[in-house]
């Protein structure tokens, strides 16, 4: 019995070495990965909703990496602010939480806010992400990661990102505001639809007795 339970478990470890990693599929088991994103284009007010399954979302996982936590460094300027301008401002959501009793919405119908990225153009063409990975937190934990110009090209070539622009261009706007999301979001939901905004409590200080992830919900 431990022999075969031993082999079962190898082939799962080798069907999924196989199948590999990426955007997760609609039917993705993990409780924690975003399975929506709002895309905000850095010079519009417009609002694209794309979920898990569709091309848009896994091209936009793979240029993003939500699943990112790591930073690379940039140039001194950069972490100062001047930077140039967003390209898009994309909100990485999980569907499938809070509800009745919580709020208006059926069982499970709110949204949890994961996290927040941006991308911007370096003057060489590399498109760079800036990561907020707890947008509902005031701090300042703030990522940097690069991402393929292959992925970007795609997505640009779509119209997921508005009009294209020359790398390292800068517009009269600084930046997409990163307190637009909230109203956006939710006008790209629905409007009046209540949003969760939950951070798991190993973002908090370690407690002697083990709590609940905290789950804030909030309407709109």
């Amino acid at each position: 019995m431990i022999r075969r339970t031993a082999v079962v478990t190898a082939g799962l470890v080798m069907a999924g070495a196989f199948l590999g990693v990426g955007a997760p599929g609609a039917g993705a088991v993990a409780k924690d990965v975003p399975d929506l994103a709002i895309v905000i284009p850095g010079d519009s007010a417009r609002t694209r909703t794309v979920r898990s399954g569709d091309t848009g979302f896994a091209r936009l996982w793979d240029l993003f990496r939500p699943d990112e936590t790591g930073s690379e460094a940039v140039p001194p300027e950069w972490r100062e602010g001047r930077y140039p301008r967003a390209r898009a401002t994309v909100v990485w959501g999980l569907t499938g939480i809070g509800g009745w009793p919580y709020t208006e919405r059926a069982p499970g119908g709110d949204v949890a806010i994961e996290r927040q990225d941006q991308v911007f153009l370096a003057e060489d063409g590399t498109p760079w992400i800036r990561s907020d990975p707890a947008p509902d937190v005031a701090d300042d934990d703030v990522r940097w990661h690069r991402g393929a110009r292959k992925v970007y090209d795609r997505l640009e070539k779509a119209g997921m990102f508005g009009p294209a622009e020359r790398p390292g261009e800068s517009g009269a706007g600084l930046r997409a505001r990163w307190a637009l999301w909230g109203a956006l979001a939710g006008v790209a939901l629905g409007g009046g639809g209540a949003w969760g905004l939950r951070r798991w409590s190993a973002r908090r200080d370690a407690e002697p007795v083990a709590r609940e992830p905290r789950q804030e919900l909030i309407d709109l």
